[in-house]
């Protein structure tokens, strides 16, 4: 069977050959009815462009960076995976492909950005783990070179126009549909155990679980609002203070699976039951959320890559860099319940 060329594809769809080329470049240009019936064809066809001639034409290389975490303690390099999973599978699918690198701060990643741009001519960034003071997007902003971020631009005044487009994931949203799980399921006495304050994603899912005990009328003796390095093994050393308490809590909503794994194995320690005796609910939905049956709030993370591509295809598909950023992507996360509470 001959090898289907954009012609073949335009003449099964009844469409011209820009319009193929448009779905397959640059697909927000075209309507949603011809979009799906060109990439049927494309799909019966097994259509596949010339990645050289497509290069040259376009002076693009197709190639996308991202950074990688090394392990740490087994649950939060896994996370990150999720997403680049989901990520690569996504960009591989529309004709691109993830670079992959690691770095060991910021400065050391700006300057892989221009080694990167040197070597292999790469069109664009996908950042994450933003923070206060990004030096990254201000390096990548100066350049002109485009780039997005999973996480929300941290620090920037609330009324300032967006300077890059980001997709995030409401963290408070989802420490209070945890913390209103383990209300209706009769729990008072309910503590968060979560990062150092003036660590911005922690402060976020710390406010979803503060927010609602405040107009639920709920009291948060002390020692019911821990922050702490992110890890098993302080998990588990906060939980032992928070467990020692006179009236101790019943119920644990935590920033990370790895902070909810630590109070879990500090639990179980005792001879408690989590679920049970103490409820304890984390965050991430990570694999070994899903195999010791912790409770967690599930990243969306198929969706939050599925959006930083098609920003990424929107500003590629620019001949300059446009005016106005695209538009900043918040995503709801869900719980789910297991055994934990």
């Amino acid at each position: 069977m001959a090898r289907a060329t954009l012609e073949s594809v335009a003449r099964h769809a009844s469409v011209s050959m820009q319009t193929v080329s448009n779905v397959i470049n640059a697909p927000h240009r075209v309507r949603p009815e011809t979009l799906a019936r060109v990439q049927a064809a494309i799909k019966e066809l097994n259509y596949r462009p010339n990645q050289a001639s497509r290069t040259l034409r376009t002076r693009r290389s197709r190639l996308i960076g991202a950074r990688i975490e090394p392990p740490r303690d087994g649950v939060n390099g896994a996370v990150l995976a999720q997403f680049l999973q989901s990520l690569t599978a996504r960009t591989q699918e529309a004709g691109y492909r993830i670079v992959v690198f690691t770095a060991t701060d910021d400065d050391h990643e700006c300057s892989l950005y221009e080694q990167l741009l040197d070597d292999h001519d790469l069109d664009a960034f996908v950042l994450h783990a933003t923070h206060v003071g990004d030096r990254r997007t201000e390096w990548l902003t100066e350049r002109r070179v485009p780039f997005v971020t999973f996480g929300r631009p941290w620090g920037a005044e609330p009324e300032a126009p967006e300077r890059h487009g980001w997709v995030d994931v409401d963290g408070a949203q989802g420490t209070l549909a945890a913390t209103r799980h383990l209300i209706e399921s009769g729990h008072q006495r309910i503590a968060f155990l979560g990062w150092p304050e003036g660590a911005e994603v922690g402060d976020d899912r710390r406010s979803g679980w503060s927010a609602l005990l405040a107009v639920s009328g709920i009291d948060t003796p002390a020692g019911y609002d821990v922050g702490v390095p992110d890890g098993l093994d302080t998990g588990r050393e906060a939980t032992a203070t928070m467990l020692d308490l006179p009236s101790p809590p019943t119920a644990i909503v935590c920033a990370s699976d790895s902070l909810a794994l630590g109070a879990w194995t500090e639990i179980t320690a005792r001879g408690l039951r989590p679920g049970i005796d103490v409820a304890v609910v984390g965050f991430d939905d990570s694999p070994t959320a899903v195999v010791v049956g912790l409770s967690s709030v599930a990243q969306p993370y198929d969706e939050a890559a599925a959006a930083c591509l098609r920003m990424l295809r929107e500003l590629l598909a620019a001949p300059e860099p446009p005016p106005n950023p695209p538009a900043p992507v918040l995503l709801p996360p869900r719980l789910v319940v297991r055994t934990s509470g």
